[in-house]
């Protein structure tokens, strides 16, 4: 589970650089002349950077007063992501906290979700997931209880799916090549 903070800051016609203008308008005169050719070509969009940061729980009190400094000076935006209880870290910087727009706590994929997803994993591998087959409901309760629904931590357990699979030549995920998958992957007790 991860929660995102996003400062939140208009752009104002006095904060946009020049440089900044003349890039994005050639930028959006392509994109509009492929997108929507019958739209006048020269009116302008005003787009904002937008910084982000993951892992943001690991950010040393300096790093935070310096990206805090970096929002006050610039003109872009913040998107700090990282693990539950962030805000609480966050709240021990006023300064920047009380520049925080919105917390989004996201949830473990649902039960029809891990199957949407898994599905599209075992496509990547040239297989067809049937959670009606024994075998693969096997494998799909594994992934659920060693991942807990967590996106992140699906992915990376697939990446070694892959490779064990590779290494051992096998042509079917079983809930042993999951477990040995999980084996080699640093995550807490399961």
């Amino acid at each position: 589970m991860h929660r995102v903070l996003h400062t939140h800051r208009r752009r104002t016609p006095a904060r946009t650089t020049r440089r900044h203008k003349q890039l994005y308008s050639r930028v959006n005169i392509c994109i509009d002349q492929h997108v929507a050719p019958s739209r006048r070509v020269h009116e302008t969009v005003d787009y904002i950077e937008l910084v982000v940061i993951d892992e943001s729980e690991r950010l040393s009190a300096n790093a935070i007063e310096h990206l805090r400094d970096r929002y006050d000076r610039g003109d872009h935006g913040l998107l700090f992501i990282g693990m539950p209880g962030i805000e609480k870290t966050f709240s021990r910087y006023p300064q920047l906290y009380s520049r925080v727009g919105f917390a989004h706590h996201y949830r473990p994929l649902s039960g029809g979700e891990l199957t949407f997803v898994l599905s599209r994993h075992w496509h990547k591998l040239g297989l067809e997931l049937d959670p009606d087959d024994f075998t693969d409901a096997q494998a799909v309760a594994a992934v659920a209880r060693i991942t807990g629904g967590n996106f992140r931590l699906l992915q990376r357990l697939f990446a070694q799916i892959h490779r064990v699979m590779k290494i051992n030549e096998l042509h079917t995920v079983t809930a042993d090549v999951v477990e040995t998958a999980r084996s080699t992957l640093v995550i807490g007790a399961s």
